[in-house]
Protein backbone atom coordinates (compact mmCIF):
# COMPACT_ATOMS: atom_id res chain seq x y z
CA UNK A 1 0.00 0.00 0.00
CA UNK A 2 1.45 3.32 -1.04
CA UNK A 3 1.13 6.23 1.34
CA UNK A 4 0.51 9.74 0.09
CA UNK A 5 2.39 11.11 3.09
CA UNK A 6 5.73 9.36 2.77
CA UNK A 7 8.44 11.35 4.55
CA UNK A 8 10.44 13.70 2.36
CA UNK A 9 14.22 13.38 2.54
CA UNK A 10 15.90 16.43 4.06
CA UNK A 11 18.51 16.20 1.28
CA UNK A 12 16.15 16.83 -1.65
CA UNK A 13 17.70 19.39 -4.04
CA UNK A 14 21.02 19.20 -2.14
CA UNK A 15 24.29 17.91 -3.58
CA UNK A 16 24.90 14.33 -2.44
CA UNK A 17 27.84 11.95 -2.76
CA UNK A 18 28.22 8.15 -2.69
CA UNK A 19 27.54 6.75 0.78
CA UNK A 20 25.10 9.47 1.86
CA UNK A 21 21.94 8.07 3.45
CA UNK A 22 18.84 9.86 2.17
CA UNK A 23 16.16 7.82 3.94
CA UNK A 24 15.91 5.39 6.87
CA UNK A 25 13.28 2.79 5.98
CA UNK A 26 13.03 1.68 9.60
CA UNK A 27 11.04 4.86 10.23
CA UNK A 28 8.55 4.05 7.46
CA UNK A 29 5.64 1.60 7.37
CA UNK A 30 3.26 0.70 4.53
CA UNK A 31 4.94 3.11 2.16
CA UNK A 32 6.42 2.53 -1.28
CA UNK A 33 9.53 4.39 -2.37
CA UNK A 34 10.67 4.24 -6.00
CA UNK A 35 14.38 4.52 -6.68
CA UNK A 36 15.92 5.94 -9.83
CA UNK A 37 19.48 6.46 -11.00
CA UNK A 38 22.23 6.93 -8.41
CA UNK A 39 20.46 5.24 -5.49
CA UNK A 40 20.29 1.77 -3.93
CA UNK A 41 18.75 0.09 -0.92
CA UNK A 42 21.17 -1.21 1.71
CA UNK A 43 19.25 -3.06 4.45
CA UNK A 44 16.97 -0.42 6.00
CA UNK A 45 18.54 2.59 4.34
CA UNK A 46 18.52 4.23 0.91
CA UNK A 47 22.04 5.23 -0.05
CA UNK A 48 23.61 7.32 -2.79
CA UNK A 49 25.82 5.57 -5.37
CA UNK A 50 26.75 8.51 -7.63
CA UNK A 51 27.34 12.20 -6.97
CA UNK A 52 24.80 14.81 -8.02
CA UNK A 53 21.65 16.55 -6.78
CA UNK A 54 18.98 14.51 -5.07
CA UNK A 55 15.62 14.94 -6.80
CA UNK A 56 12.08 13.90 -5.88
CA UNK A 57 9.05 13.58 -8.14
CA UNK A 58 5.51 12.83 -6.98
CA UNK A 59 4.45 10.68 -5.39
CA UNK A 60 7.62 9.10 -3.98
CA UNK A 61 10.31 8.64 -6.65
CA UNK A 62 13.88 9.67 -5.80
CA UNK A 63 16.91 9.85 -8.07
CA UNK A 64 20.29 11.57 -8.27
CA UNK A 65 20.54 14.06 -11.10
CA UNK A 66 23.92 14.72 -12.62
CA UNK A 67 25.32 16.16 -15.83
CA UNK A 68 26.87 13.02 -17.22
CA UNK A 69 26.61 12.33 -20.93
CA UNK A 70 26.95 8.56 -20.51
CA UNK A 71 23.68 6.70 -20.28
CA UNK A 72 23.12 3.43 -18.39
CA UNK A 73 19.92 1.73 -19.62
CA UNK A 74 17.23 0.85 -17.10
CA UNK A 75 13.99 -1.08 -17.65
CA UNK A 76 11.00 1.18 -18.46
CA UNK A 77 13.20 4.09 -19.54
CA UNK A 78 11.95 5.90 -22.63
CA UNK A 79 14.78 6.59 -25.07
CA UNK A 80 15.51 8.16 -28.43
CA UNK A 81 17.57 5.75 -30.50
CA UNK A 82 19.20 5.89 -33.91
CA UNK A 83 19.10 2.83 -36.18
CA UNK A 84 22.67 1.86 -37.11
CA UNK A 85 22.12 -1.55 -38.68
CA UNK A 86 19.37 -3.99 -39.66
CA UNK A 87 19.29 -7.76 -39.17
CA UNK A 88 16.64 -10.36 -40.06
CA UNK A 89 15.24 -10.38 -36.50
CA UNK A 90 16.39 -7.06 -35.01
CA UNK A 91 17.25 -3.47 -35.68
CA UNK A 92 20.49 -2.42 -33.99
CA UNK A 93 19.95 0.91 -32.26
CA UNK A 94 22.37 3.42 -30.73
CA UNK A 95 20.91 4.69 -27.44
CA UNK A 96 24.15 6.27 -26.12
CA UNK A 97 24.72 3.33 -23.77
CA UNK A 98 27.74 1.07 -23.36
CA UNK A 99 26.27 -1.35 -25.95
CA UNK A 100 23.95 -1.14 -28.94
CA UNK A 101 20.34 -2.04 -28.21
CA UNK A 102 18.24 -4.67 -29.98
CA UNK A 103 14.82 -3.64 -31.31
CA UNK A 104 13.06 -6.85 -32.43
CA UNK A 105 11.28 -6.46 -35.77
CA UNK A 106 8.06 -7.73 -34.15
CA UNK A 107 8.15 -5.24 -31.24
CA UNK A 108 5.56 -2.99 -32.86
CA UNK A 109 1.78 -2.94 -32.46
CA UNK A 110 0.31 -5.62 -34.71
CA UNK A 111 3.79 -6.63 -35.80
CA UNK A 112 4.07 -9.70 -38.06
CA UNK A 113 6.60 -11.01 -40.52
CA UNK A 114 4.47 -9.55 -43.31
CA UNK A 115 4.55 -5.95 -42.09
CA UNK A 116 8.05 -5.45 -40.71
CA UNK A 117 8.92 -1.71 -40.64
CA UNK A 118 11.40 -0.55 -43.27
CA UNK A 119 13.85 1.59 -41.32
CA UNK A 120 16.88 3.05 -43.02
CA UNK A 121 20.20 3.61 -41.28
CA UNK A 122 19.91 6.87 -39.34
CA UNK A 123 16.17 6.55 -38.59
CA UNK A 124 15.22 8.10 -35.25
CA UNK A 125 13.12 5.88 -32.98
CA UNK A 126 11.24 6.66 -29.76
CA UNK A 127 11.17 3.43 -27.75
CA UNK A 128 10.89 1.82 -24.32
CA UNK A 129 13.62 -0.23 -22.64
CA UNK A 130 12.18 -3.66 -21.77
CA UNK A 131 15.37 -5.57 -20.89
CA UNK A 132 18.62 -4.22 -19.43
CA UNK A 133 21.55 -5.62 -17.50
CA UNK A 134 25.30 -5.12 -17.36
CA UNK A 135 26.31 -8.13 -19.46
CA UNK A 136 23.82 -8.15 -22.35
CA UNK A 137 22.65 -5.74 -25.01
CA UNK A 138 19.52 -3.91 -23.88
CA UNK A 139 16.25 -4.69 -25.65
CA UNK A 140 13.74 -2.09 -26.83
CA UNK A 141 10.08 -2.10 -27.76
CA UNK A 142 7.89 0.35 -29.65
CA UNK A 143 4.84 -0.72 -27.65
CA UNK A 144 3.59 0.21 -24.21
CA UNK A 145 2.94 -2.33 -21.45
CA UNK A 146 -0.39 -3.40 -23.00
CA UNK A 147 0.93 -3.83 -26.52
CA UNK A 148 -0.19 -0.52 -28.00
CA UNK A 149 2.00 1.81 -30.06
CA UNK A 150 1.06 4.81 -27.90
CA UNK A 151 3.63 7.55 -28.66
CA UNK A 152 6.38 5.11 -29.65
CA UNK A 153 7.83 4.57 -33.11
CA UNK A 154 9.63 6.53 -35.80
CA UNK A 155 10.06 10.29 -35.39
CA UNK A 156 10.11 12.16 -38.68
CA UNK A 157 11.33 15.64 -39.56
CA UNK A 158 12.13 17.97 -36.65
CA UNK A 159 15.50 18.62 -35.03
CA UNK A 160 17.39 16.25 -32.73
CA UNK A 161 20.11 17.22 -30.27
CA UNK A 162 21.90 15.74 -27.26
CA UNK A 163 21.81 16.81 -23.63
CA UNK A 164 23.02 15.44 -20.32
CA UNK A 165 20.95 12.73 -18.70
CA UNK A 166 20.23 15.11 -15.83
CA UNK A 167 18.65 17.68 -18.13
CA UNK A 168 16.58 14.96 -19.80
CA UNK A 169 15.17 13.92 -16.42
CA UNK A 170 14.38 17.53 -15.59
CA UNK A 171 12.40 17.89 -18.83
CA UNK A 172 10.40 14.75 -17.99
CA UNK A 173 9.81 15.65 -14.34
CA UNK A 174 6.36 15.86 -12.78
CA UNK A 175 4.72 18.31 -12.41
CA UNK A 176 5.52 19.71 -15.85
CA UNK A 177 8.96 21.24 -16.20
CA UNK A 178 8.50 25.06 -15.85
CA UNK A 179 10.57 25.63 -18.97
CA UNK A 180 8.30 23.51 -21.17
CA UNK A 181 5.21 24.87 -19.44
CA UNK A 182 6.24 28.46 -20.22
CA UNK A 183 7.12 27.64 -23.83
CA UNK A 184 3.87 25.71 -24.33
CA UNK A 185 1.75 28.70 -23.33
CA UNK A 186 3.10 30.76 -26.22
CA UNK A 187 4.33 28.36 -28.90
CA UNK A 188 3.02 25.36 -30.80
CA UNK A 189 5.55 22.53 -30.89
CA UNK A 190 6.05 18.79 -30.42
CA UNK A 191 8.76 17.30 -28.23
CA UNK A 192 10.06 13.84 -27.40
CA UNK A 193 12.64 13.44 -24.64
CA UNK A 194 14.73 10.34 -24.09
CA UNK A 195 16.19 9.59 -20.67
CA UNK A 196 19.36 8.72 -22.59
CA UNK A 197 19.98 12.42 -23.22
CA UNK A 198 18.44 12.98 -26.65
CA UNK A 199 15.69 15.45 -27.47
CA UNK A 200 13.56 15.78 -30.62
CA UNK A 201 11.69 19.01 -31.34
CA UNK A 202 9.28 19.72 -34.20
CA UNK A 203 7.13 22.79 -34.89
CA UNK A 204 5.20 24.45 -37.74
CA UNK A 205 7.95 27.04 -38.21
CA UNK A 206 11.75 26.67 -38.14
CA UNK A 207 12.01 29.70 -35.84
CA UNK A 208 9.96 27.91 -33.18
CA UNK A 209 12.15 24.81 -33.45
CA UNK A 210 15.26 26.93 -32.98
CA UNK A 211 13.83 28.87 -30.04
CA UNK A 212 12.61 25.78 -28.15
CA UNK A 213 15.87 23.92 -28.77
CA UNK A 214 18.04 26.83 -27.65
CA UNK A 215 15.93 27.38 -24.54
CA UNK A 216 16.35 23.74 -23.53
CA UNK A 217 20.10 23.76 -24.12
CA UNK A 218 20.55 26.88 -21.96
CA UNK A 219 18.28 25.76 -19.11
CA UNK A 220 20.35 23.12 -17.32
CA UNK A 221 21.94 25.42 -14.74
CA UNK A 222 18.84 27.61 -14.26
CA UNK A 223 16.30 27.41 -11.46
CA UNK A 224 12.55 27.67 -12.12
CA UNK A 225 12.42 31.47 -11.98
CA UNK A 226 15.45 31.83 -14.23
CA UNK A 227 13.95 29.40 -16.75
CA UNK A 228 10.76 31.43 -17.06
CA UNK A 229 12.73 34.68 -17.33
CA UNK A 230 14.86 33.22 -20.11
CA UNK A 231 11.76 32.10 -22.04
CA UNK A 232 10.26 35.59 -21.77
CA UNK A 233 13.43 37.13 -23.21
CA UNK A 234 13.58 34.62 -26.06
CA UNK A 235 9.92 35.14 -26.92
CA UNK A 236 10.41 38.92 -26.93
CA UNK A 237 12.90 38.49 -29.77
CA UNK A 238 10.19 36.88 -31.91
CA UNK A 239 7.70 39.70 -31.49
Amino acid sequence: MESKKAPRSALVDDYVVPGDVILDLADMTNQTIKLGAGLRQDCDTIQVTSAGRLRLSKPNKYWVENSQKRYIPSVEDTVLGIVVDTKPDNFLVDIKGPNLAFLPVLSFEGGTRRNIPKFEIGTLIYARVVKANSIMNPELSCMDAIGKAAEFGQLKNGYTFETSTGLARMLLSSPTCPLLEALGKKLSFEIAVGLNGRVWVNAPSPSNVILVSEAIKKSESFNRIQQRSMVEKLLAKLS
